[in-house]
This record gives structure tokens, C-alpha cells and sequence, in this order.
């Protein structure tokens, strides 16, 4: 607000939050069966967006076999004793950014 005493004026400061963006992209994992499968991602900065994890078309969320973690800007998704049905395209989602391994 600017008060010159006998006028006044007002505006407002709106802020949109910037899109975050991948900034290390998933890499592909070569591991036996039983073992946990790890896969890790980097955005360019902390969002409040919705990330996602697929395999394939199905999308993942943390449970007994796949566990999903967020440290900051990093994303890790731990594939836990993968079998042979685990192969397949592993993708990582957020806003209008993708990667896939």
C-alpha cells in the first residue's frame, strides 16, 4: 500500500510455485532374483506436486514388496526380492517430467 496522506493505493503479490524438474534421471538395474531392485531420481528442488512410480502402466505405492521414499529432493523406489515378473519399465512421474529405466 502506498498512503500519500489524502490518496491511497494497493496491490498484491501472488506467487506460483515453479515446476519441478528431473534433474538425474533413473538409470537401469541389472540384479538376481531375490534381491531388492533399487532405482533413485533428483529434482531440481522440493515439491509439494505429486510424484508417481510405475511398473509398466501399474502404478506402485509403498507397501510390503515396494517401498518409496522422499529425502529432500531425491526419490528412491526399492523394489524389495524381485522375481522374474518384475521385469519390465520402471518410470518415474512428476507434473509434465518423466524418466524411465
Amino acid at each position: 500500500t502506498c498512503d500519500t496522506g489524502d490518496q491511497q493505493t494497493t496491490a498484491a503479490v501472488h506467487l506460483k510455485e515453479p515446476a519441478a524438474t528431473i534433474v538425474e534421471r533413473l538409470k537401469d538395474v541389472s540384479t538376481y532374483e531375490g534381491e531388492d531392485a533399487v532405482f533413485e531420481c533428483r529434482l531440481s528442488r522440493e515439491t509439494a506436486q505429486d510424484a508417481q512410480w510405475f511398473l509398466g502402466d501399474v502404478p506402485l505405492q509403498s507397501n510390503e514388496m515396494n517401498e518409496i521414499r522422499v529425502q529432500g529432493t531425491r526419490h528412491s523406489l526399492i523394489l524389495r526380492k524381485v522375481t522374474l515378473e518384475d521385469c519390465g519399465s520402471i518410470s518415474f512421474k512428476v507434473g509434465q517430467h518423466s524418466s524411465a529405466a
